[in-house]
């Protein structure tokens, strides 16, 4: 009778974990270039009470056996690296991409980050930097006369200025993208970072449109890809299976309780 006491504490746990997941890839839903988390669950080991093909008397081979599980465990979260919608800002400095592809971005400690956000900004130097300051590797530098009108960049990543005395435009920098092998493998570090690891293999560095890399879309930004429905349903799912698991548990509570209540 303990095994289902432990059993359902471990679907109940496991569910917990399911709903902050879920909690947080709605809190997410209008984060630029979020990429939402799954959940992946696996069961534990089997008490094995009588093994597969145990041969019987009689020398035929039992069928199935009886193998009791001992309950679920969260086994990882992933990141699913879906294309979220791009929407219209009219910003020039908005870049979205379109395809595969990360930017990549100078930290302060001097290693290189990487994200989707294409929100980038003007810093007091003219260089495109993050919302947060950390700056767009390659280092990209606006002339300071240069207006939002008069900047383009292209889907291959030229970034074009008119100058002043001028009618055509001239080329002062070009965006590169980075993309991994695993990207579900990158570690979040919040603010829209992601930092390479083992699991995700080295970047490859290359220019949009080339080598399996996306496009770039200006005046863009990319929605996150959190489907609201999905994850309220998602939802639901997780709070009746944490209620089956405390109600597996309860019962489990009221058998033993008969067992000690016997009498001769």
């Amino acid at each position: 009778m303990m095994r289902a006491l432990w059993s359902a504490a471990s679907g109940m746990t496991a569910q917990m974990l399911n709903v902050d997941v879920i909690a947080n890839n709605l809190a997410n839903v209008s984060t630029t270039g979020y990429k939402k988390d799954r959940v992946d669950f696996q069961d534990l080991l089997y008490q094995i009470l009588r093994l597969p093909g145990t041969p019987l008397a009689e020398g035929t081979p039992v069928p199935t056996g009886i193998q009791v599980g001992l309950g679920t465990n969260p086994v990882s979260t992933q990141k699913m690296h879906d294309q979220g919608s791009p929407y219209e800002t009219g910003n020039p400095l908005d870049i979205a991409i379109i395809g595969e592809g990360f930017f990549r971005v100078l930290l302060p400690d001097g290693t290189i980050a990487y994200t989707r956000d294409g929100a980038f900004k003007r810093s007091s130097d003219g260089r495109m930097v993050t919302s947060d300051g950390y700056i767009l590797e390659p280092e990209i530098v606006l002339p300071d006369d240069a207006s939002g009108g008069d900047i383009t960049i292209s889907e291959d990543g030229a970034v074009s200025v008119i100058l002043p005395g001028e009618t055509t435009h001239t080329e002062i920098g070009h965006i590169e993208l980075a993309r991994f092998i695993n990207p579900a493998g990158m570690k979040s570090i919040g603010k829209n970072l992601f930092r390479e690891t083992d699991s995700s293999g080295a970047p490859f560095i290359g220019e949009p449109c080339l080598d399996g890399l996306g496009y770039l879309k200006q005046r863009f930004l990319e929605r996150s890809n959190v489907n609201i429905v999905d994850e309220m349903v998602g939802m639901i799912v997780a709070q009746r299976a944490y209620e089956l698991n405390a109600r597996a548990i309860r019962t489990g509570d009221m058998m033993l309780g008969e067992a000690t209540g016997l009498r001769r």
